[in-house]
């Protein structure tokens, strides 16, 4: 039996499936892509901040909680202060264009006055009480020069008014100056000293000085015209022009206060006493005048180096804040004897410059809240200040230094 042999077209399915792909592709159909790509634009764009480590939620200051129990207050509004920041600090361009006919008067008379020194150290000739004197009036020269200077200054807002750069304006400025002065007169007389010193060993020995000295400066009988002018000229600026005047604020003595004005200032009381005693010498002998002239030398090195310590101590505990003044046990005494004063826990005096001094107390009151009003608290607080100022500030209308007294009081509940 034979078995039929099928057609060519009915045989191979998986070559009718082949076809039908070639047909496919043949057609043109787009091929289908296994994975989901798709085509995106990126554009540049600034970075989110990231919240990562910060705390969720609401802030605790404006939370439900905060409110209602009040944990966190807001301060009270303050007023600005009065104070200025700073103020503008005047030039020398500015000062100069500001000075007055008078502050020039007295500048220029401290530009002679130091010719006049000049001329003292020119026309000593181996004098040495005379060379002596001329660094004392040196001295008094500049010191003059420094009290314009402070005074034309004083012509601006800076140099009192009080800023938060500048709690005490720039007052404390002249106390600087001051105490650079006293350290120069100070240098000033340890070299006459040991200039004193090297001439006063040369006598002594067999050693011929490397520089003799003539003591014929002047004629026998004649002025001499070198200590008239040194007393001509301080006398101009003490009376005339009262310049150098700080220094009796600065410094007083006990012994010379009794005098007139201008002798009672240390600096022209030594000029002056000196000078005139330079007028008599050359009515002396040559020998007297020679050892005469080398105590005399000796005097003021040593009037100029207590003069210079002195001034050093009282301007260095100025720019030191303290107060070096008398009467301040006097005054604590009379403030524990009042009778609403319990006891006083803390004083503290200081002086700020020349012109200012301050006190702060912390005073114990007998009684309670409930037995003391404000008013008894303030007439115990004014009692207590016109105490101070009166005594330590010479009292109203003296012109003494001015004081600004600050009083806490705290009551004593127990008494």
């Amino acid at each position: 039996m034979v078995t039929p042999i099928p057609s060519s077209g009915s045989i191979g399915s998986p070559a009718t499936s082949n076809d039908a792909q070639d047909s496919d592709t043949n057609s043109g159909a787009p091929a289908k892509n296994p994975f989901n790509f798709q085509t995106q634009t990126y554009t540049m764009a600034p970075v989110a901040k990231s919240n990562i480590g910060q705390r969720r939620g609401h802030r605790y200051k404006h939370s439900s909680v905060s409110t209602q129990h009040q944990v966190f207050l807001e301060p009270a509004p303050r007023a600005p202060l009065a104070l200025p920041a700073s103020l503008p600090i005047p030039t020398f361009k500015e000062a100069w264009q500001s000075m007055s006919r008078e502050q020039t008067t007295r500048l220029v008379w401290c530009l002679c006055h130091a010719l006049v020194a000049t001329y003292v150290v020119y026309s000593a000739a181996g004098s040495l009480a005379l060379t002596a004197l001329s660094h004392l009036i040196f001295f008094d020269a500049i010191s003059a020069t420094i009290c314009v200077g402070v005074d034309v200054f004083s012509n601006f807002e800076a140099w009192k008014r009080s800023s938060i750069r500048h709690p005490f304006g720039l007052e404390r400025a002249e106390v600087l100056a001051g105490f650079a002065m006293s350290v120069f007169l100070l240098f000033m007389g340890f070299d006459l000293i040991s200039h004193n010193l090297k001439h006063l060993l040369e006598s002594l020995g067999s050693h011929t000085p490397h520089h003799p000295h003539t003591h014929e400066r002047v004629s026998p009988g004649s002025v001499d015209s070198a200590a008239l002018a040194a007393i001509v000229a301080t006398l101009v600026s003490a009376i005339g022009l009262k310049n150098h005047a700080r220094i009796s604020h600065a410094m007083r003595f006990a012994y010379i206060s009794s005098l007139p004005s201008v002798l009672s200032n240390p600096s022209h009381f030594l000029t002056l006493s000196f000078s005139t005693v330079m007028l008599v010498l050359p009515l002396l002998s040559v020998t007297v005048y020679l050892w005469l002239d080398r105590l005399l030398c000796g005097l003021i090195a040593f009037s100029m180096f207590f003069l210079g310590i002195r001034l050093a101590i009282a301007q260095g505990l100025m720019l030191l804040m303290s107060y070096s003044g008398k009467g301040v046990d006097e005054c604590l005494h009379e403030i524990s004897s009042e009778p609403e004063v319990c006891a006083i826990e803390e004083a503290k005096f200081w002086q700020v410059h020349y012109g200012l001094c301050m006190a702060n107390l912390k005073i114990r009151i007998r009684g309670s809240r409930a037995t003391v009003d404000e008013g008894r608290l303030s007439k115990v607080r004014d009692r207590i200040s016109m105490l101070v100022k009166n005594r330590l500030g010479g009292g109203y209308g003296r012109g003494g230094v001015k004081w600004e007294v600050t009083t806490q009081l705290t009551l004593d509940g127990n008494l």
